[in-house]
């Protein structure tokens, strides 16, 4: 009664599955890894303070946009559905 047997987390695993969808629980990971990537890049530049101005350009080099288009822009998404 302590503790659970293989059948029983392959029985939760299963029911999981089909109440989100193996897109959703794949999603769910993907964002998850990505958090835990941004976290370990952020404590690694810790030590190095960057000013915010440096920040902006870079991030604005590294996607391909001017620096000075980065601050007045409003970036439109559509938004897919389910259907």
């Amino acid at each position: 009664m302590g503790s659970f047997s293989v059948w029983h987390w392959l029985i939760v695993l299963l029911i999981v599955v089909l109440v989100f969808g193996t897109k959703k629980l794949k999603n769910i990971g993907t964002d998850l890894g990505g958090a835990v990537k941004g976290f370990k890049d952020g404590i690694k530049d810790g030590g190095e303070a960057a000013s915010p101005a440096a920040t902006t350009t870079t991030t604005a080099q590294q996607v391909g946009q001017s620096p000075v288009a980065d601050k007045n822009t409003t970036i439109d998404v559509e938004a897919k559905n389910k259907g």
